[in-house]
């Protein structure tokens, strides 16, 4: 997974110039994320790892990238 979502990254830094600030994943992409990282990572701890936001919807098929000005986060309660 983390290698896919690096594949992204880089795609998208070469056809729009610059690195996305949004990951897009599942509930299940987010769950296999962790997993293959081998840790009980906290969200926070990802976003800091990946150095970009994570939206967790349903609607996510597949995982992809955005990027988008706006800043700040609304967390689930």
């Amino acid at each position: 997974m983390l290698s896919f979502i690096y594949r992204l990254v880089q795609d998208f830094e070469k056809e729009h110039g610059l690195a996305p600030n949004l990951l897009y994943l599942s509930p299940m992409h987010l769950h296999t994320l962790k997993s293959q990282l081998d840790s009980g990572e906290q969200l926070d701890d990802l976003i800091s790892l990946l150095g970009m936001e994570i939206i967790i919807t349903n609607e996510a098929v597949h995982p992809h990238v955005a990027w988008s000005q706006v800043s700040g986060r609304r967390r689930a309660v």
